[in-house]
């Protein structure tokens, strides 16, 4: 059986479109005149417009009715889904199913399979890669299935349902503690926004501010997976133990996780140490933290790039380490409300020195507060912020933030972002936010994003939602990607799909041989996605 796919223009999101668009339509296309059909010269402006307009909206061809009047193509079936942060992924799927048990699962299995379509498995939608979507496929949509199903408190391994969120698991954790069983912790999680299902952070293979952790592999102690046969399979270190190493950071290629236990940690109480430093300081800084027994920081850099001295060069840099157990909680904490980071964010687009000065302020007024180290890794993400700030920056076009994140060695940090400082100067990047933080190699996973101890620098970009502003945010990220490699690095796949062909090779020389093994495992290529899709057009597979 051989399920339905689309063609590269109904696969790609709107970036992506632009700019298949502008490079399919001829070498010369820029280069010569246009001329409207009364022979007056088009502009440049006005043409990029005219092909970024049929690029960003492949399907609103016109049809002619039988008179050869232009009629509008039928309303096509299906629902519209995108990412919650860029939105940069508008992708229709056939049909959005919820299951709330492994039969329901496989019920959606057979209805693809009956209506011969892909299926693809959503949980938070954060991923911004299209990895959770498949244009036509059945789209299951995972956080129903949220239940704890064991808690080893002995020896702190819990499995829950693949669709369970992070601030579901801290108020199960929390309320195992008040029946006095022991304090348990995770041990890390992304950052930056916390409603992220425990299937995806193992298909994303995320990571957090750890200084010592490689990726969420580590404390993933094994998984159970519905396969394309909708048989129930155990995945560990020793049994199944290859499909273990591809699933996690697979983008739910391999089959439907159903359930995942995670390895616990002690809870304990830190203490956060803030201080202002600059980057050329940071790899030094990071090392000597490590070796105070520092577990947890980052370095958020300020973002003005109008000031020749701090633009990715000066930072708050932030850690936390351990403190005694006896050490008295504090009834509240000075921290960054929800209205808070509204703010930074809209002084981040007005006004940046203020945005860096109001931010440095705050964080260096918690130096020496202390936190429980679950509770310090939770954060407040305002989802559709960028609506009001549109409108009250009377913004002519819509906007959101994309992220990038690009790994280089560590030793290289300060001439790789003093490169990068360069490069958003003259390209006119536009920075909201950027922030360095450290990994350990993953030695496990197939599909590794950390071959090797890295520093990570996540970039946060503002995209204008126009043709220009999409064809020129897919030319600032392949920048970015070459800048890593030119350092020793590499780049996180999760957010986007918009590297070269010999950027890939070059960064994951492993990615045709996970393509392969894919279909072994999946020889109907029931699960798949549009970012998927994109990768075995690229390598003609």
């Amino acid at each position: 059986m051989h399920l339905r796919t689309t063609d590269m223009r109904s696969s790609s999101s709107p970036l992506q479109q632009a700019h298949i668009v502008l490079r399919l339509s001829g070498a010369n296309m820029l280069q010569t005149p246009k001329r409207d059909q009364g022979g007056r010269m088009v502009s440049r402006r006005k043409f990029l417009g005219f092909t970024g307009l049929a690029a960003a909206w492949p399907n609103a061809a016109w049809t002619q009715d039988e008179k050869g009047k232009a009629k509008p193509k039928p309303k096509p079936e299906g629902v519209v889904v995108n990412d919650v942060h860029a939105q940069l992924n508008s992708t229709r799927v056939f049909r959005i199913v919820e299951p709330q048990s492994i039969e329901a699962v496989r019920a959606a299995m057979k209805l693809a399979r009956t209506e011969k379509r892909a299926l693809c498995i959503a949980g938070g939608r954060h991923a911004m890669g299209t990895q959770q979507f498949a244009t036509d496929g059945v789209l299951l949509d995972i956080r129903k299935m949220n239940r704890v199903l064991a808690f080893d408190t002995e020896r702190g391994l819990i499995e829950m349902e693949s669709g369970m969120q992070w601030p579901q698991l801290l108020e199960h954790l929390a309320a195992a503690r008040f029946s006095g069983d022991k304090q348990w912790a995770f041990n890390q999680k992304q950052t930056g926004a916390d409603r992220l299902t425990m299937g995806g952070c193992l298909a994303a293979n995320i990571h957090g501010r750890g200084l010592t952790l490689p990726p969420f592999i580590s404390d993933v102690e094994s998984f159970t997976l519905i396969d394309a046969k909708g048989e129930l399979r155990p995945c560990s270190r020793t049994e199944n133990a290859e499909l273990f190493r591809l699933a996690i950071g697979g983008y739910g290629l391999f089959g439907f996780v159903y359930s995942v236990t995670l390895r616990l940690v002690p809870r304990r109480k830190l203490e956060r140490a803030v201080e202002l430093r600059t980057v050329d300081e940071i790899p030094g800084a990071f090392a000597e933290r490590i070796r105070d027994g520092f577990l947890y920081g980052d370095f958020q850099c300020a973002i003005d790039d109008l000031s020749p001295d701090d633009f990715l060069r000066r930072g708050v840099f932030s850690c936390y380490r351990p403190a005694p157990d006896d050490t008295p909680m504090p009834p509240a904490h000075k921290e960054l409300s929800e209205r808070d980071r509204i703010e930074l964010l809209y002084l981040a687009h007005k006004d940046k020195p203020a945005a860096f000065q109001r931010y440095a302020g705050q964080y260096l007024a918690t130096n020496g507060q202390l936190y429980w180290s679950d509770e310090q890794q939770m954060s407040i993400y305002p989802e559709n912020y960028h609506r009001a700030l549109d409108k009250r920056l009377q913004s002519e076009f819509r906007g959101t933030e994309a992220i990038t994140e690009i790994l280089c060695e560590r030793d290289a940090l300060p001439a790789f972002m003093a490169e990068v400082a360069r490069n958003a100067r003259r390209e006119k990047m536009e920075i909201i936010s950027g922030a360095v933080r450290l990994i350990e190699q993953d030695k496990e996973s197939f599909l590794a994003w950390a071959s090797k101890p890295y520093a990570c620098v996540v970039f946060n970009l503002h995209i204008e939602h126009t043709s220009r502003g999409l064809i020129r945010a897919g030319d600032q990220f392949r920048r970015l990607i070459d800048l890593g490699i030119k350092y020793g690095g590499s780049w996180y796949p999760t957010y986007h799909r918009h590297a070269l062909r010999r950027q890939v090779d070059a960064c994951y020389p492993q990615l045709a041989d996970f393509l392969k093994l894919k279909r072994k495992y999946d020889p109907e290529e029931l699960f798949q996605s549009d970012w998927y899709r994109h990768y075995k057009n690229m390598f003609n597979y």
